[in-house]
């Protein structure tokens, strides 16, 4: 895989972390000519990469808390199977995360992250795309939109601020009505009457595959992977000279934190403090489903995207607070299915066994909606990458250029410094 960028020197880089983020980000290295390994315990995209909604949509620069947060936080501990749930036994640890999530709701902040994840989130398809090409699996990938639908010009009305945030940022949107929504998507009840297209998201329809896929170009191209699961990080005057696993000492003169939900505990072994917490997300799986949509659709009063993939149709999002070792509660991921069948009232209303799969999984999220892409405090050779949220898939092809740039040192091409490490 050729590439005009060339690193001041040639490195042993170890990434650290085998789902999206880090997957894109070992190949980048690679290009550069570095001499890199990928260390992750699990199966590679098995974690938040396989079970996500797929979606690549520069649109998803609105951030999560916005203006009026504080309000809903009674109903959020309320309601089990709201889009936002908090169960009662996480309150007092995700205290202080979710402090600062309501602080960096105003509106000042929203429109400082909005600007911050635009360059981040830019033309996402066309990131992957040289990826994905290289892979040999394009057909993973599609440009056929995103759109989210409300049930009412008041509901619609009620997501302004997240348009303006868009507009703002140069994101393209399309408002249709009625007829002309019905006769763009016609597998969505007509219950619903107000739709925003964004003609330029991309989509996979299969997440799991892509990052498999473009891993798969990694080894081929000479890349490493290493089943382990990394625990600190061997350095002395501020030079690194190794990752410590449980498989024994990696050999690596930089590296890259990017292990999603499991990155804080590394982020402090290098003495920073990076609030990072876990949302988990659910999705169900329809095979062979009696309709689908043309491209994927966000519920927006709901909170659910629904994605036409290769093994049927997709049903994912909604957040859960409850940490990483709490059991699933499984009544969401019913829920889910309720939901869809009142978007898509052409799914049938039970299923037999087997047509139905379900799953949960953990996607890491900062307070402020933005990912942390930045220098450790201990160790300049140890770069982090992590904390994406909701827009892990869609940032990780941009994401692995800013670290790859980091790592040879040179300027990145958009500015890192809201994604600091230190920003808390």
């Amino acid at each position: 895989m050729t590439s005009s960028r060339t690193p001041d020197t040639p490195r042993t880089v170890a990434i650290i972390g085998g789902g999206a983020v880090g997957v894109a980000t070992a190949s980048f290295l690679l290009r550069d000519g570095h001499n890199v390994v990928l260390i992750e315990p699990g199966g590679i995209g098995e974690g938040a990469s396989f079970g996500n909604a797929g979606v690549l949509a520069p649109s998803s620069v609105v951030p999560m808390s916005m203006p009026g947060t504080l309000m809903k936080v009674p109903f959020y501990l309320l309601d089990p199977l709201g889009p936002l749930s908090i169960r009662w036994s996480y309150l007092p640890k995700l205290a202080p995360w979710l402090m600062r999530f309501v602080r960096a709701g105003t509106q000042a902040g929203v429109r400082a992250q909005a600007r911050a994840l635009r360059p981040l989130l830019d033309d996402s398809y066309s990131a992957w795309l040289p990826l994905v090409r290289h892979a040999g699996n394009e057909a993973l990938i599609r440009r056929d939109g995103f759109l989210a639908v409300y049930r009412s010009d008041a509901d619609f009305a009620s997501d302004a601020l997240g348009y303006q945030l868009r507009r703002d940022n140069g994101i393209a949107f399309e408002v249709m009505r009625g007829a002309t929504l019905w006769a763009f998507e016609p597998a969505i009840s007509r219950d619903y009457t107000v739709g925003v297209l964004f003609p330029q998201a991309g989509n996979t329809i299969n997440p799991n595959r892509l990052v498999r896929s473009v891993a798969d170009a990694f080894l081929r191209d000479g890349g490493r992977v290493v089943a382990a699961r990394a625990s600190g990080f061997a350095h002395t005057g501020g030079v690194l000279s190794g990752i410590e696993t449980d498989a024994g000492l990696i050999p690596a003169s930089a590296a890259v934190v990017a292990c999603g939900a499991h990155s804080r505990p590394l982020a402090e072994r290098l003495g920073d403090d990076v609030p990072l917490d876990t949302e988990r997300g659910y999705h169900v799986l329809i095979a062979d489903p009696e309709t689908r949509p043309l491209r994927p659709i966000l519920d927006a009063s709901a909170k659910f995207v629904s994605t036409p993939m290769e093994t049927g149709l997709r049903m994912a999002g909604t957040v859960e607070f409850a940490g990483l070792d709490a059991p699933p509660d499984w009544r969401r991921a019913e829920h889910l299915m309720t939901l869809g069948r009142r978007l898509f009232p052409g799914l049938a209303p039970t299923y037999g066994e087997g047509r139905v799969s379900r799953w949960m999984g953990f996607r890491p999220s900062m307070p402020d909606s933005l990912p942390v892409i930045g220098r450790s405090s201990a160790c300049a050779d140890v770069v982090y990458a992590f904390g994406h949220g909701h827009v892990g898939l869609a940032s990780a092809a941009r994401t692995g250029m800013a670290v790859a740039d980091l790592i040879a040192r040179r300027p990145p091409a958009f500015d890192l410094a809201p994604f600091a490490p230190t920003r808390f």
